[in-house]
């Protein structure tokens, strides 16, 4: 069963579209259960109705026709119930409906099960047979077990678009469905789909209409002819280094490169329309998934050989025409993953947007796209990547929806929206110079999030108190080594100068997780609980003192600088921290450099910081919440898995009483609390932050007139009250419209988004 499960999942992931899917799934499950009948049906969401989309054994014409209310009908049933429903004489049920231009009056056991996905129905799939039988244990398991794997496949198929045979209706086409990922940067982009792909990664190569087919077919087979060469001359080389048996591999890799089937069918793909790459990615596709459907272990292993005769061709390709893609005013550029060299490349003023298929809002290429303050959308888990080129996009990065191809109605509203923010953000100008002061008259510290040398102007130019967090491991990612004390010596000046004498806020340095360094590479199955952080740097002393002393030598002149130190569980890592910063500071001042000891803080991002609080308080002086990281935590939700983020929430409960923990440990030890990550940024969260008596808050520099304006909009005397109501409450969205209402009340509508 798993075997045909397999090869099954790897033909619907491999079709050109929605409706050559479903044609794929009823084909391929009837022949798998010699049943009679295999059906699907759609869920069309505009017309609250389910749609018979693909059918083998009904009549064919009934196709696209044939609709049922969700509360009718037996596929209305299983739609409702959201079990399988399995029955030997199915025109008995009171549930069931006759359509007579199926011509299934001949069938009558029914075997039907829910197509769910992330919580969303789907559709039905549906078997049947002429014989009265209730179906047996094991067939109703395959069937449940198929439509569950079919799941994602479908709702894949359905984002691809794509084209449908014969002209039917395709039920929720891309204009009805935002696609939904993770906020990455805020803001609105219209534009283009360009698609950014890995050279030699074949199957993320993206479909692009042929210009000059003769030339792209002449492209192709020299391309061909190459690396022909290059196997014939490595065959050659190693005829006398390796056994007979092993040599023979040159020789099926030749035979593959000389298949018609592989040569001519490429070719045809292309005189279709699609260029070289794209045409060569669906003929090793088709040929991939005939080898994993075979049951000896042997021939399926084959496909991995000719996957590997698709990337040398694709390689040559690649070196033989290169990236000559024009990049269009407009361009949103689009990808699995996206690596900061690719974004860089895109020159600034024609790039909108940012939009990928994985990663997170804390994401490298994410903190780069704020820095460049241009919209982003990471994590979206449904998106068809090799479908998107030239495609119109909507990318949201405020509440991480994309619109592939819009109707002219979505593209109405984001207009007003792109309108009304403007028009708000320009009005925000004058508080500029304000200080982020309650009517009450107490001074909230609003401070700026940086990373990259570009977030320092703008953050200068924002009005915002100083820094309150600067991501040191950037000149760590760009380099293919550890840089040198002098080097990271210049790049902390270069931050700490111009704020000089607001305070700056250096993080050690916190790679693993999701920011490996290329040239320090950490595999752990679950890099987020591993070596990560003040873990990492505790364990290499010779890395951890390097970064202390440029830290202490930068600030020589300056005397801005706070350390903060991230990932801390246990109160042994702060006083093994504070030994080597003691002792850097020593072996400067044994050199003649002049030290001044800076303020150390520590990052509260895990549970264990929360209940040792007054422990860790006790030991520094300032703390910070980070609370991205705490909310993963504590929720034990990975924000990057899109099966799970809809669960990450800033204003669970749970993530409410921890904040206020923190906040009464440092009151009680003189230790100052600030809080840095989204929640700091996010206008209805500040007002809890206010209530909770957090002192400083650190955000992008994007939003921190909005906050400024909610702070001296709240007195801590309503921000408190408004703590307390929403302590009360249980679910996060609850809290949400709580504050959403409350922002409205106080005349700041503008800061309540649609979404949020």
């Amino acid at each position: 069963m798993l075997q045909t499960l397999h090869s099954i999942i790897q033909e619907v992931n491999a079709a050109r579209g929605l409706q050559h899917a479903l044609n794929i799934i009823v084909k391929r499950v009837a022949d798998s259960t010699h049943v009679d009948v295999c059906s699907v049906y759609l869920v069309d969401q505009d017309t609250q109705e389910f749609v018979l989309m693909a059918t083998r054994g009904l009549n064919p014409d009934s196709v696209g026709h044939v609709r049922l209310r969700f509360d009718e009908g037996l596929v209305g049933l299983v739609g409702e119930r959201k079990e399988p429903l399995n029955l030997e004489d199915a025109e008995s049920h009171p549930r069931f409906r006759y359509f007579p231009e199926t011509g299934e009056e001949k069938f009558h056991s029914f075997l039907g099960a829910p197509i769910i996905h992330f919580r969303r129905l789907l559709g039905v799939l549906v078997v049947q047979q002429a014989a009265r039988r209730r179906f047996g244990e094991e067939e109703v398991a395959f069937i449940v077990t198929m439509a569950a794997q079919l799941s994602g496949a479908i709702a894949h198929s359905e984002a691809s678009g794509g084209e449908t045979s014969g002209g039917l209706p395709t039920p929720l086409p891309l204009t009805r469905r935002a696609l939904q990922g993770v906020p990455g940067a805020p803001g609105v982009a219209f534009g283009r789909a360009m698609v950014a792909y890995s050279p030699a990664d074949l199957f993320a190569v993206p479909d692009r209409p042929v210009e000059d087919v003769e030339s792209e077919v002449a492209a192709f087979r020299a391309a061909l002819q190459a690396v022909r060469a290059e196997v014939q001359d490595l065959a050659d080389r190693l005829a006398d280094a390796i056994p007979s048996d092993e040599h023979m591999m040159f020789d099926v890799y030749l035979k593959m490169l000389d298949s018609e089937s592989l040569v001519d069918g490429t070719e045809q793909r292309i005189r279709e329309g699609n260029w070289a790459c794209g045409a060569l990615r669906d003929s090793i596709a088709q040929h991939v998934s005939v080898f994993d459907e075979m049951e000896d272990p042997y021939l399926r292993e084959r496909a991995s050989d000719i996957r590997d005769v698709g990337r040398r061709i694709l390689m040559r390709l690649q070196m033989d025409s290169g990236d000559t893609r024009d990049v269009p005013e407009g361009t949103i550029l689009v990808g699995e993953e996206i690596s900061a060299s690719q974004l860089a490349e895109i020159p600034t003023e024609r790039l909108h947007g940012v939009v990928t298929a994985r990663g997170s809002g804390n994401s490298h290429v994410a903190i780069l796209a704020r820095a460049l303050n241009i919209p982003a959308v990471m994590g979206v888990a449904e998106l068809p990547v090799g479908r998107l080129e030239n495609r119109d996009l909507i990318a949201d990065g405020y509440s991480g929806r994309v619109h592939i191809d819009p109707d002219k109605q979505v593209r109405k509203e984001y207009h007003r929206l792109v309108r009304e923010d403007a028009e708000l953000s320009q009005e925000l100008q004058v508080l500029r110079d304000e200080p982020a002061q309650t009517p009450c008259g107490f001074r909230m510290g609003l401070y700026a999030n940086t990373g990259l040398m570009a977030d320092i102007t703008s953050s200068l130019a924002s009005g915002c108190d100083g820094i309150g967090l600067h991501r040191t491991e950037f000149p760590f990612m760009v380099r293919e080594r550890f840089p040198g004390e002098d080097e990271q010596t210049v790049v902390y000046r270069q931050v700490l100068e111009p704020f000089a004498p607001r305070p700056v806020v250096l993080r050690t340095l916190d790679v693993g997780g999701d920011k490996p360094l290329p040239y320090f590479p950490v595999r752990e199955e679950n890099p987020f609980l591993g070596w990560r952080g003040i873990r990492l740097t505790l364990d290499h002393p010779e890395i951890f003192l390097t970064q202390l002393r440029a830290m202490l030598r930068a600030n020589a002149d300056c005397g801005n600088l706070r350390i903060l130190l991230p990932m801390v569980s246990r109160v042994q890592e702060v006083d093994e921290a504070r030994v080597l910063l003691d002792r850097a500071r020593a072996e400067l001042e044994e050199e003649g450099v002049e030290i001044s000891m800076p303020s150390i803080g520590v990052m509260v991002e895990v549970p264990s910081a929360v209940y040792q609080a007054d422990s860790i308080a006790r030991r520094v002086d300032f703390l910070s919440i980070g609370s991205n990281d705490l909310t993963q935590y504590l929720l034990a939700v990975d924000r990057n898995n899109a099966r799970v983020a809809g669960l990450y929430d800033e204003l669970h409960p749970a993530v409410l009483q921890a904040v206020r923990q923190v906040v009464e440990a440092g009151v009680r030890n003189d230790c100052h609390v600030s809080v840095c990550g989204a929640m700091a940024g996010d206008p209805a969260s500040a007002i809890l932050l206010l209530g909770l008596g957090v002192e400083g808050l650190s955000m992008s520099v994007s939003s921190l007139l909005r906050v400024k304006w909610v702070i001296r909009s709240f007195t801590r005397q309503q921000a408190a009250a408004l703590l307390e109501e929403a302590l009360t409450l249980e679910n996060p969205a609850d809290v949400r419209r709580r504050l959403n209402r409350a922002l409205e009340e106080a005349g700041l509508g503008g800061l309540v988004r649609a979404g949020k």
